[in-house]
């Protein structure tokens, strides 16, 4: 990006390793929880775990993020996870451990994206998003697999790695874990990412500080005066409805392309890339061509996306499968990024930086739960995998059309307001 602060640098490069340093933990607690012989529905837990911390926390950790600088916020909350990987070094228990990492990843949200509304203004949030958006899928994809690759047989023979300090840590039983190597290299990325955050700016934003008491009360008004936004609304629901989709469709698709396609779970997982890299691609087209004041106009975009899903159940051949669910990342890059650039805006405008982050991970991680909960319980109950991505392109289509319905019915009354106006939050 042209004419940017240093400090958005900085901040991508603290958010990519940040976020690679996340997934690698994903995989290489899963791993040991593999090791300690644990049931296999102890792993969707940690998800569980770590969303429920996102929505749990949601209505303190916006205040925490106006109430300091938002890059020592960020550098705290890096510790927390951190900690996490620190615990697990010690034989911790790993759900306790992923707990505590989506602790520190739900006060890391606010900070960082309400940074960037902070550093920029209006007229970048477009493309800026787009760089976000191409750091936090390339750091799933690349924090994936380097998760593999830690906790891959050749890489957990410690002493392959660091003989004298893997051998003196397993000797005094430090967890009695092979993956040691894998932990303390998880770790060190943390560490990284600490530094870089501690690089970062301040962008000299400040806002009054609310008293603890009065926090909940304060976010449940948050979430009403976004909610009751004309744009806000309109974006909100968006990347609502598009973070719960895109979490179940991870599910679909690994069911798919093990029971339709005949892949393993390696080589289902590997389909995830072409929907990742599809949505790269809608991401960076979006940030290039796309401003603030025509955000909404990739509104039917979202209706496309739900009509391609369906066309998995007539699908045979995995070389059919990868285009297919590329053309879908990239129409949810196109349409989400500018959805997501409209609703920093409109939450910075209305609220602050960091309590419309929370407001907006609150809403949308409640949507994760809400729709991977009834995934988990029509598939409970037995229904056709066919049956499932019909309804789940079918639930796409509808709320889209219905929010595109609001849109223009909101446009023709004049109610949906100036996206790109250069208001301070009203309370401030």
């Amino acid at each position: 990006m042209r004419s940017v602060p240093s400090g958005f640098h900085v901040l991508i490069a603290a958010q990519f390793v940040s976020g690679l340093a996340d997934n690698a933990l994903l995989i290489v607690t899963i791993a040991r929880l593999d090791e300690l012989g644990a049931p296999l529905w102890w792993a969707p837990l940690l998800k569980l775990g770590f969303t429920l911390a996102y929505v749990l926390l949601a209505p303190f950790v916006g205040a925490l993020a106006d109430a300091w600088p938002k890059a020592h916020v960020m550098f705290v909350s890096n510790g927390l996870k951190a900690a996490a990987c620190a615990l697990l070094v010690a034989g911790g228990d790993p759900l306790l451990a992923f707990t505590l990492a989506g602790i520190g990843a739900a006060a890391y949200s606010p900070a960082k994206y309400g940074l960037v509304t902070e550093l920029l203004p209006p007229a970048r949030l477009v493309a800026a998003n787009g760089w976000i958006e191409v750091c936090t899928v390339g750091a799933i994809l690349l924090g994936t697999a380097l998760g593999g690759l830690l906790v891959s047989p050749s890489a957990q023979t410690a002493s392959a790695w660091m003989p004298p300090l893997a051998d003196a840590l397993l000797a005094g039983d430090a967890g009695g874990t092979r993956l040691l190597p894998a932990l303390l290299t998880v770790l060190a990325l943390f560490a990284l990412a600490g530094v870089l955050n501690l690089c970062i700016p301040d962008s000299g934003a400040r806002y009054p500080r609310v008293a603890p008491g009065r926090l909940l009360h304060q976010f449940a008004d948050d979430n009403r005066r976004l909610w009751g936004d004309p744009a806000g609304r309109v974006s909100l629901a968006v990347t609502t409805l598009f973070w719960g989709v895109g979490a179940t469709l991870q599910f679909v698709v690994l069911r798919w392309a093990e029971h339709s396609l005949g892949l393993d779970l390696h080589e289902a997982a590997g389909l995830q890339i072409a929907t990742a890299l599809g949505l790269i691609a809608g991401a960076v087209a979006a940030g290039r061509w796309l401003s603030l004041p025509n955000a909404t106009r990739v509104l039917p975009l979202g209706i496309a996306m739900g009509l391609l899903v369906p066309w998995m159940t007539v699908i045979e051949h995995p070389l059919a499968a990868a285009p297919l669910l590329a053309t879908v990342g990239a129409c949810a890059g196109f349409f989400v990024v500018p959805m997501n650039a409209l609703l920093q805006h409109r939450g910075h405008t209305l609220l602050s930086a960091g309590r419309s982050i929370a407001v907006q991970n609150f809403n949308e991680n409640l949507g994760v739960l809400a729709l991977l909960a009834l995934y988990a319980a029509l598939t409970a109950a037995g229904l056709p995998l066919p049956l499932l991505i019909w309804g789940l392109g079918g639930v796409v289509v509808l709320t889209m059309a219905s929010i595109a319905a609001l849109h223009r019915r909101q446009t023709r009354q004049g109610a949906h307001g100036p996206p790109l106006a250069n208001a301070t939050p009203e309370n401030a």
